[in-house]
């Protein structure tokens, strides 16, 4: 079932690079984009069971290194890439040595105030990072003689293949040792470390995992939109991404990119009805909830004992 989940998850996405609308092409891009997102805020809440709320704020550093390496230093494209990955796995392990002393609610709200701070020092900081008006003149990436530029289909290219390496890698550290010891953790953390295991260390490699595909998805979207300012990285990115995660499935790999793009997509859907758009996505997430909240890929297990109950 998983397997054919993803073939056909897999094929939607190639037969939607051939469309020729750009504005639909824009719309696929961005859903690739937060599709990215969601797999790295996945292993941090899905797998490790951290409720994060500052991860706009690890998706920020990833687009300011690449930012300030390209207009400092004038590193291309693809060296920020991996730098951009480092500073934000660096920055979500950073956070994680004061943070993962607290659980449940309270790490959310550090997590929240992790995320206010960095997106107050970006706008404060006008000699480096530009402060409100953020940066701008940032390089498009390129691969030999072919420039990126402005369309967003080489973006969308660029997106899936980083999507396919980092669903790939997350699915075998799911079923690893690792991906079981952090199950173990998010169930019962006394009893795991009663078994040996080193739940912080567990947490911090969590943090790092997740910090470093932000700052993948930080860097495409800064070369993409040529300029940033730090509007683009506040709380309800954070918010729009955890979203995402739950609606698709916790811990669930492809049910985190169906999440993604869903509510990338129906808000565009339901673009005529601009004065209830907002109302009408969160009625249907409200109704996904009440039937379906294990997510839309999640266990089933929920589900059939429900349907089953009455019929007994």
């Amino acid at each position: 079932m998983r397997k054919r989940t993803s073939l056909a998850f897999g094929l939607i996405l190639l037969l939607s690079f051939f469309d020729p609308d750009p504005y639909r092409s824009e719309i696929y891009a961005t859903a690739a984009l937060y599709a990215l997102l969601a797999l790295g805020l996945n292993v941090i809440v899905g797998f490790a069971g951290l409720l994060h709320l500052g991860y706009a704020a690890l998706f920020a550093v990833g687009a300011y290194t690449y930012a300030l390496l390209n207009l400092r230093l004038g590193w291309p494209f693809w060296l920020g890439l991996p730098a951009s990955g480092a500073a934000a796995a660096l920055a979500g392990v950073l956070l994680g040595l004061p943070a993962i002393r607290v659980r449940g609610d309270y790490l959310a709200i550090v997590t929240l105030g992790f995320g206010e701070i960095i997106r107050v020092v970006v706008t404060n900081l006008e000699g480096w990072t530009g402060g409100p008006n953020g940066l701008m003149g940032i390089d498009h990436p390129s691969v030999g003689p072919v420039h990126f530029g402005v369309d967003s289909k080489p973006y969308y290219a660029l997106l899936m293949v980083l999507i396919a390496f980092t669903a790939a890698a997350c699915s075998r550290l799911k079923h690893s040792r690792v991906g079981l010891a952090w199950a173990a953790v998010r169930e019962n953390e006394l009893a795991a470390s009663c078994l040996g295991m080193n739940a912080r260390q567990l947490k911090l490699l969590a943090l790092g995992i997740g910090g470093w595909v932000a700052g993948l998805a930080g860097c495409v979207f800064a070369a993409k939109q040529g300029t940033i300012t730090p509007d683009s990285f506040d709380f309800i990115v954070s918010v729009m991404v955890l979203a995402m995660v739950i609606l698709g499935g916790l811990g669930s790999v492809p049910g985190v990119i169906l999440g993604a793009v869903v509510l990338s997509v129906v808000p565009e859907l339901l673009r005529e009805f601009t004065q209830y758009r907002m109302l009408l996505l969160g009625l249907i997430m409200l109704l996904l909830m009440r039937w379906r909240p294990q997510g839309l890929l999640g266990p089933a297990s929920a589900l059939f004992r429900r349907v089953r109950e009455p019929a007994a």
